[in-house]
């Protein structure tokens, strides 16, 4: 069984980047965003899924809980915007809608800290990941609760901070073991 860890951070980061670039505020019209639903269905969604199942085959448990609960997350990411915000904004309670999405992106702030505890013992370039999302869910949480746009936008550029980290570590684990040595460190 090859290492499914670059599957697993390749996913993240691509899905990451493509959300937080409509989180920033930059690149592109926001009112392309739907953009991100395949992306967190299929790509950081199930293919990311894939990778932890695989992780568990290899007995890595940091690898295999965090490309399980974060490729879930992207499915579940998907179908909250897809099945959820509409229902919400089409009831009494649409002025709330904001409550919702807080809790969401924070009860995976509380998750996403103590992975972070465990990425210090895994790579540098693992646990910078992880210290970057933290921060990420951190402002988004806020942004949503606060219904700050400020701290959205924030969350956005810490976002993408976050998906060039997972695309180093992707990189640097394909690149060393295709190069049978240490091309790009990890730490």
């Amino acid at each position: 069984l090859g290492n499914p860890g670059p599957l697993g951070l390749g996913a993240f980061a691509l899905t990451t980047f493509v959300l937080s670039a409509f989180n920033a505020g930059v690149f592109i019209d926001a009112k392309l965003e739907p953009v991100v639903l395949p992306l967190a269905l299929f790509y950081g969604g199930l293919a990311q899924f894939a990778a932890g199942m695989w992780e568990f085959k290899t007995n890595n448990t940091f690898g295999a809980t965090a490309f399980s609960s974060y490729g879930a997350f992207w499915m579940s990411f998907a179908g909250y915007v897809f099945f959820i915000v509409p229902a919400i904004e089409a009831s009494a309670v649409a002025e709330k809608l904001h409550q919702a999405t807080g809790i969401f992106l924070f009860a995976w702030l509380l998750f996403t800290l103590y992975m972070n505890v465990a990425a210090w013992r895994v790579s540098k370039a693992v646990f910078w990941v992880f210290t970057w999302l933290s921060i990420t869910f951190l402002l988004l949480s806020i942004g949503a609760l606060a219904e700050s746009s400020r701290c959205t936008k924030a969350g956005g550029w810490f976002g993408l901070i976050t998906a060039f980290c997972a695309w180093y570590g992707s990189a640097a684990v394909v690149i060393n073991s295709t190069y049978g040595h240490e091309v790009l460190p990890i730490g």
